[in-house]
Order: C-alpha cells, then sequence, then structure tokens
C-alpha cells in the first residue's frame, strides 16, 4: 500500500472513531423516569382510519364506543390526565367575538348539529351546539351521543383556566399569520410558568408569526420539523444541533428514528440542552404527521427504558403499557 493510501486509511479510521465516539449510548446517562406521554385528542372516540382523507368526516365512522368522552372537551382533557396523560392536544379556530374555540373540525357540519365554518361564529353560539350529534358507529342507523354534547365545546380561555398547572399541546388549524398574532395575544396574559408548559404546532405562517411575538414557546410547523431532521441526519454525527431544531417540539416518526446520530439517549440529551422536547410518533409513509403509538406492537419498538416523549391517539391503551396510569385509570 502507497504512503498516501496508509495515510487516507488513518484519517478514515479516525473520522470512524470520532463518529462512533460522538454519537454512541455507551457513556450517556438514560434520562430519568418514564416516557412523557401526549395524548393526541384526548381522551376520544376511535374511527376507521382507512383511506382517510382531509375531508374525511370521522365522527361518522366512529368505532363501537367503549367510553364517553368527547375529543376536545373539558371532560376529555380531565380523563386523559387521569388516564396517564402528561401533556393533552386540542385544536383551535378563531371565533368572530375574537376568542379560541376548542374543537377539531373546520366546519360543524359533520359532528355538530351546526352549519358552516367553524371559524364564522361567536363563541357564545358554539357553545349551544351538540357537538355529538354527528357520532354514529353503524351508518347512521344510532347516534349514542346525540344530545349528549350540548353546550360542551369550550373556548380556550375555559381549558387555561380549568387546568392552570397542565400541559398542553396547542393545534392551529390554518396557515394564516394573524391566527398567530392572535394566539399570541391570547397567551400573553397568563402566568409565564403556564405559558412555558405550553406547546403549539400549525401552518409554518401563523408558528412563525407566533415565534416572532413570544420566541421562548415550543413551537412546531410541518417545514421546521423536516428542516430539523432533515440537518440533523446531515450532520448530527458532529455533535451540533441544527439552529432549527432549537426551542421546538420534534415528532420523530418510529421508522426515522434510527437514522438519527446518536439515538436514543445522546440525541434526547442534545435536543433538551437546545430548549426542544421530542415525542416518537407513528411510522413516516408520506402522510400527515398524525397518527400516534396505538398498539402494544409499537409501543414494543421503542428502546428500552425509552425516556423522550410518546404520542398516542390512545392514552386508555397506551399509558398502562408504560407503566402511567394509576390504580383503576380513568372513570366516566
Amino acid at each position: 500500500m502507497s504512503r498516501f493510501g496508509k495515510l487516507s486509511g488513518l484519517v478514515l479510521l479516525i473520522c470512524a472513531g470520532f463518529m462512533f465516539v460522538n454519537n454512541t449510548n455507551l457513556w450517556v446517562a438514560k434520562r430519568a423516569g418514564q416516557p412523557l406521554l401526549l395524548a393526541h385528542r384526548g381522551l376520544s372516540q376511535q374511527f376507521d382510519r382507512t383511506g382517510l382523507t382531509g375531508d374525511t368526516c370521522t365522527a361518522a365512522r366512529m368505532l363501537p364506543p367503549t367510553h364517553d368522552y368527547l375529543e376536545n372537551t373539558i371532560a376529555s382533557m380531565r380523563a386523559s390526565f387521569a388516564a396517564g396523560a402528561d401533556i393533552v392536544e386540542f385544536d383551535v379556530h378563531p371565533t368572530t367575538d375574537g376568542r379560541f374555540a376548542v374543537f377539531h373540525d373546520w366546519t360543524l357540519d359533520c359532528r355538530t348539529d351546526g352549519k358552516g365554518v367553524t371559524r364564522e361564529h361567536a363563541m357564545r353560539e358554539l357553545r349551544r351546539l351538540d357537538i355529538g350529534y354527528g357520532y354514529t358507529a353503524d351508518g347512521g342507523r344510532t347516534f349514542p351521543f346525540r344530545g349528549k354534547g350540548i353546550g360542551l365545546m369550550p373556548s380556550l380561555d375555559d381549558v387555561l383556566a380549568t387546568f392552570p398547572d397542565r400541559s398542553f399541546l396547542i393545534n392551529i388549524k390554518s396557515n394564516d399569520p394573524a391566527e398567530g398574532r392572535q394566539l399570541a395575544a391570547a397567551l400573553a396574559p397568563i402566568d409565564a410558568a403556564q405559558r412555558g408548559r405550553l406547546m403549539v404546532y400549525g401552518g409554518d405562517a401563523p408558528i412563525a408569526a407566533l415565534r416572532a411575538a413570544q420566541p421562548e414557546l415550543r413551537l412546531m410547523s410541518r417545514s421546521m420539523l423536516k428542516s430539523c431532521l432533515l440537518r440533523y441526519i446531515g450532520y448530527g454525527w458532529t455533535g451540533l444541533v441544527p439552529s432549527a431544531c432549537r426551542t421546538m417540539m420534534v415528532l420523530v416518526p418510529i421508522n426515522v428514528a434510527p437514522w438519527l446520530w446518536g439515538w436514543p439517549d445522546r440525541f434526547l440529551a442534545r435536543m433538551a440542552d437546545a430548549g426542544s422536547r421530542v415525542f416518537v410518533i407513528g411510522a413516516y409513509r408520506g402522510e400527515a404527521f398524525s397518527a400516534g403509538l396505538d398498539t402494544p406492537a409499537e409501543i414494543a419498538r421503542l428502546p428500552t427504558a425509552f425516556g423522550g416523549g410518546v404520542m398516542t391517539d390512545e392514552i386508555e391503551t397506551v399509558a398502562p403499557l408504560l407503566k402511567r396510569a394509576p390504580p383503576g385509570g380513568a372513570s366516566n
């Protein structure tokens, strides 16, 4: 072998050694405690997810109910925390009277007895609706929640006042920058400690506006997440954390996680040092980042003694698997 070849081999060996030492978990302490559980949609009615699109009325394809809770309600959030959730996700829409309604759908027609675009109504109108009106598990023959959801749509103010010491993930449902500015104004008066327990995700434009107004909040948009993960995969082996990954919520699909340098413990430590929180979600297959880890088989794919966050759509199933539910779990 030539002298140049030997030198090149030595350089490669040194580089490989550096990459190993800099990214191995052998000398990284495990994060204390159990996984942080994020209840996406709270304790909610499950539905058939086959062939879902953005326009699918999920209330009309509800699975046979196993509990009485409806998503985005105070009762659902309380039950989610009782079941073992550390953080509950909910959705918001601005209203014509300057407030935010906590409700999932862009329009009212699917779940409620109302009509039209959610944000084109005042909060006082939305409170009169029956949010359980459209749920059916048998193609419309019966509606088990009809009449039981009247007055249950809360406002953002209601949620924050009811749970001042709890953590939430707020989902902005539009890509309107004005909505980010409005949410920033709505959150500004609350206690700084309570605001620090909140995270927000949504469209690129409103999240950018919210970041400009309140840079201390942990935020996420699709472009932010893509920029963070791609940059980290590209040069995270150096130990450098991309600026795109700082002070944000980082969703990591379970099938992408092994490609992240230092996964899991060193990666989690690096993100924590950057002021970010990491949550593992379901496998990425090109669709929107919305599926959680919901089954025992998916939970089994987590690293041993995993100390990061886990997002799930079925907190009542997942919390007992991760030993977070108190004896008896949630009650109706």
